[in-house]
């Protein structure tokens, strides 16, 4: 847990209650009417643009909570909503396990499970798929603050256990998502039986990189999201629009940066032979494709090349915490992305890490 950032947790806390926009509006009313009382020509005016302003979020407040309320009624969870820690984390499970391990998505960024509905379908006609929301996304309730990657990783194998699901486990993550199940895999390997990490995020790019404002801006982004959707400045209904998706990924952004990483570092990174023999599939891009944008901020050719090396080696970081690792390259012309541009190859890898496992422990 990080040490500092109290005050900031317990905003995005409170942020996080899609009626919290309510008291908020009552309090800028109460406060303009207070101006109001004042007697003051000039603060008789002023009140009366606090008081407008507090009823326009008033009704922006009322107008979120409807259609929350809206998408919330039109239908349930489509899986199971299981006890973690005194919360519920929704669980999708389909396909049958047979003599073979359960494969576990783990979407990028901190999006819910169903960003992977696609590869989970396409799983499910072979072996046991699972998809997990993670507090703060999908069908879950919004978790404890703040969000970590270390806290995740234990809530992940709770909530598979919660559910009934059986070890071992196929761990699959996607960037953000792929540092999330390594450490799961680091902390519980008594459930895992292989991991399959898709261009997953290598933390020496955030310690180390060269200046890049993507992430932070980011962060940015997820809470000024939050705040217009308090205040009903969005089209969303339901799930789509609570305040706290975005909080939980502002929070565990929150990491994702020099400062944070040193308070977390200990916790989330899996150093070299973490995790000893466990079999780990690494699929990843052959170049920065799609990374052309982060290499144009170089000032000139030899800054370009170098960050081009560190890119590259960075993002073959994790084949060292496992002697049983392995490299699989994508298909020619494809970024960070291509688990959504090639959803077959990405079933055929961990198809084929399963079968492995079955031959290995029949």
């Amino acid at each position: 847990m990080r040490r500092n950032g109290r005050v900031a947790d317990a905003l995005l806390a409170s942020l996080s209650r899609d009626w919290a926009g309510v008291p908020v509006a009552v309090l800028v009313v109460g406060v303009g009417v207070g101006l109001v009382g004042g007697g003051a020509g000039w603060l008789v005016a002023l009140g009366c643009l606090v008081v407008t302003v507090g009823v326009v979020l008033a009704v922006g407040a009322v107008r979120h909570l409807v259609l929350v309320g809206r998408g919330a009624g039109a239908g349930g969870a489509p899986g199971r909503l299981v006890g973690v820690g005194g919360r519920r984390m929704h669980v999708l499970a389909e396909g049958v396990a047979g003599d073979g391990p359960t494969v576990v998505w783990m979407p990028g960024g901190h999006a819910p499970g169903e960003e992977f509905g696609q590869l989970h379908a396409m799983m499910a006609a072979r072996t046991r798929s699972v998809l997990v929301d993670r507090f703060g996304s999908g069908w879950s309730d919004v978790g404890p603050f703040p969000r970590t990657t270390a806290a995740e990783a234990e809530e992940l194998v709770a909530a598979l256990e919660a559910a009934g699901e059986r070890a071992p486990y196929v761990f699959v993550g996607h960037s953000f998502g792929g540092l999330l199940v390594a450490n799961a895999a680091r902390r519980r390997p008594d459930v895992v039986a292989g991991l399959v990490l898709l261009d997953p995020t290598p933390l020496e790019v955030i310690a180390f990189a060269p200046p890049n404002r993507l992430v932070a801006g980011m962060r940015r982004e997820f809470l000024l999201t939050a705040v217009r959707h308090l205040f009903g400045v969005h089209r969303g209904r339901g799930r789509d629009s609570r305040t706290g998706q975005y909080c939980a990924a502002a929070s565990i952004f929150a990491e994702l940066s020099p400062v944070g990483l040193a308070e977390v570092g200990w916790e989330t990174v899996v150093y070299d032979g973490d995790l000893g023999d466990l079999p780990l599939v690494l699929v990843i891009p052959r170049d920065l494709t799609g990374g052309e944008t982060v290499l144009a901020a170089a000032g000139d050719a030899a800054e370009t090349e170098r960050m081009a090396r560190f890119y590259l080696g960075a993002r073959t970081r994790y084949l060292a915490a496992s002697t049983a690792s392995r490299v699989v390259h994508t298909p020619t012309g494809t970024g960070h992305d291509f688990p959504t541009e090639e959803p077959g190859f990405v079933v055929g890898v961990v198809s084929d890490l399963v079968s492995e496992l079955r031959t290995l422990s029949p």
